[in-house]
């Protein structure tokens, strides 16, 4: 008898990948890919025996909604994001780069905030309020509440204290 050969044919690339394939291999729990896919942002099909089956390229799509919730865009705005691609293809380089540019307004006006509050943390809540003593000096007689309900200081823009101050 011959001998047999004792080279293996390389491992075979799978086109699609199961839920748990996709988990293991995007970092993601199985529970998140499933909420994403009820929110539209990734897409399966099923298999005969009802079980999920992504491409490849979900890969890159999921890895690019959790890069855009890393740097704190909503899950709304992923989604327009997403939608603009042309037939629903995986985002590029250049997609991302459009994308992040789109958001930057929307970061800058969050960073903002998140100084305001900073800023305003061990004194005020931003006038919802659960320091009466500290807030008689920040906000006397209450004149925040004109402006509208909420943490009024920290939702104006401008300077750190807001608009409502006296």
């Amino acid at each position: 008898m011959a001998a047999m050969a004792t080279e293996s044919a390389p491992p075979r690339i799978a086109k699609e990948l199961t839920i748990g394939q996709l988990a293991e291999r995007s970092g993601v729990a199985t529970s998140a890919l499933r909420f994403y896919e009820t929110q539209g942002l990734i897409s399966s099909r099923r298999t005969s025996g009802n079980q999920r089956r992504y491409h490849r390229e979900t890969l890159r799509r999921v890895a690019f909604i959790r890069v855009s919730q890393n740097v704190g865009m909503p899950l709304g705005a992923i989604r327009e994001a997403l939608g603009r691609l042309p037939e629903g293809r995986t985002p590029t380089r250049s997609d991302w780069a459009e994308v992040s540019a789109s958001w930057r307004a929307d970061l800058d006006a969050r960073i903002g905030q998140l100084v305001r509050l900073r800023d305003d943390l061990t004194e005020c809540i931003g006038c919802g309020c659960l320091s009466l003593e500290s807030c008689m000096l920040a906000n006397p007689y209450d004149v925040c509440a004109r402006e509208g309900s909420g943490p009024r200081r920290l939702l104006e823009d401008g300077s750190p204290r807001g608009r409502c101050r006296t």
